[in-house]
């Protein structure tokens, strides 16, 4: 009970001492940011924000809050412990940095393979040429102390393996939100999607292994029961008897960047989720192996961001070969995303309905859903099947010219005169200049096939 009372202490900790606070208030700045643009493009595309940038934000802190909370606890309770010159810190400012150089790497798979990586090759130096010398400025370094990043590394992927845990359950609980719907072509056929951008802010709890003498900082130092830690030998504790323990808080970001044409929201996040839930019980296996020696130090370094791209891989190769879930057929129009509070919201219409008639008549393009939506009344009706393959009848009638439907529909038809923008060849921006483009035609000319996206 001490070990779980201390960890908290050291998570409160890091939302109330000032340092660290400023820390979060410049991450929360970032992600406010990002949110910014996230309820842009969706406003652009939907016709509504799903969310407020500032809900988007607070949910992001608040829930990293929480996710850095348990993920202290397991690895408090698991024994993962550094020594106090260690820079295991370093992974945390590694992957923000990624964070804003380049998404794809935010993950600690990479910064943790990478600190880890410098690391083991500077304690191979620091062995092979024990009790040399070099001078550098002036200055004479005994090479036995050139490692000056002093990571163990049994710990530090035990770490990552416990963070990747966290992260699979973040993406599953709170991946979803923020979603963009997108477009491309495939088989000649437009299919709508979605993509998926989220990131947390953690803090995380790490005990330090200090002389009595020596100080990192930290908030208080710990007791501990004699069953700790549960797994033996991934520390150096055993090796230190005249120490003590203390908790220090970092504060690190996860990220989840993914795109779906196969599956729902909740259904790519719950895939993504339980691929990275399983990533981390075999990271985390092969990390208590590390213990042997240089050999599977190395083994489990190479196997953090080689299996971490193989799963990305996988996940993009069922997506190629999956069946696409939004594709309008003869038999209606696919709804993609539907926005809230709107009229297709309160009569019933959800993301993945196929409406099949307007007003009683079949829908044979987009063009007749919006044109019902303009005939002048303020009584519109659908017939509609439902993912579970339900045909129902849905109506309303209180539309009027000022109101949107607030449906976004998947285009039965490749332009003629335009070609589909993959998202990862162009900028939102530019999918719906060209979306705009081809509406503007489509009013000086209905005989023309109608434009990439539809709206009303």
């Amino acid at each position: 009970m001490d070990i779980l009372i201390y960890t908290l202490r050291s998570v409160a900790y890091a939302i109330t001492d000032p340092e660290l606070v400023l820390i979060l208030i410049i991450l929360a700045f970032i992600l406010h940011s990002q949110n910014r643009k996230t309820v842009t493009m969706q406003k652009m595309i939907i016709g509504e924000g799903m969310n407020s940038p500032l809900e988007l934000t607070v949910s992001q802190i608040v829930i990293g809050i929480f996710a850095g909370a348990i993920g202290s606890i397991i690895l408090s309770y698991l024994g993962v412990a550094f020594s106090e010159n260690s820079a295991i810190y370093l992974i945390f400012l590694i992957s923000i940095f990624f964070m804003l150089w380049n998404p794809k790497f935010i993950c600690f798979a990479y910064s943790g393979a990478l600190l880890g990586a410098i690391s083991l090759i500077l304690d191979i130096i620091a062995k092979s040429y024990a009790g040399t010398s070099i001078n550098i400025a002036g200055n004479t370094i005994d090479m036995a102390n050139i490692n000056v990043l002093n990571i163990d590394i049994t710990s530090l992927m035990t770490m990552v393996a416990v963070l990747h845990l966290v992260e699979g359950i973040l993406v599953m609980v709170d991946g979803s939100r923020g979603a963009l719907p997108v477009f491309t072509n495939r088989d000649n056929k437009i299919i709508g999607g979605f993509a998926l951008k989220r990131y947390w802010a953690l803090p995380i709890a790490l005990f330090f292994i200090v002389h009595k003498t020596g100080s990192v900082g930290l908030t208080e130092q710990v007791a501990t029961p004699n069953w700790w830690p549960l797994l033996k030998g991934t520390s150096p504790i055993s090796l230190v008897k005249d120490a003590a323990l203390g908790l220090f808080a970092f504060y690190g970001v996860i990220g989840y960047n993914s795109i779906t044409f196969t599956r729902s929201k909740k259904e790519k996040t719950f895939v993504s989720g339980t691929a990275l839930i399983i990533y981390s019980i075999a990271l985390f296996l092969l990390a208590q192996v590390s213990v042997y020696g240089i050999f599977y130090k190395a083994l489990v370094l190479i196997f953090a961001p080689v299996a971490h791209e193989l799963m990305l891989y996988y996940t993009r190769y069922l997506e190629v070969s999956g069946k696409p879930k939004y594709v309008s057929s003869d038999e209606g129009i696919m709804v993609l995303e539907v926005a809230p509070s709107s009229p297709a919201e309160e009569m019933g219409i959800r993301s993945g309905d196929l409406l099949i008639d307007v007003n009683g008549r079949k829908i044979e393009n987009e063009q007749d859903i919006l044109n019902a939506s303009k005939e002048g009344s303020n009584f519109i009706s659908f017939k509609l099947k439902n993912a579970k393959k339900e045909i129902k009848d849905v109506e309303y009638n209180k539309l009027n010219s000022n109101k949107r439907l607030g449906i976004v529909f998947v285009p039965k038809n490749i332009p003629s005169e335009s070609t589909i923008v993959k998202l990862e060849e162009s900028k939102f921006r530019d999918i719906l200049n060209k979306m705009k483009d081809n509406s503007d035609n489509n009013k000086d000319d209905n005989n023309k096939d109608d434009n990439n996206s539809s709206q009303e």
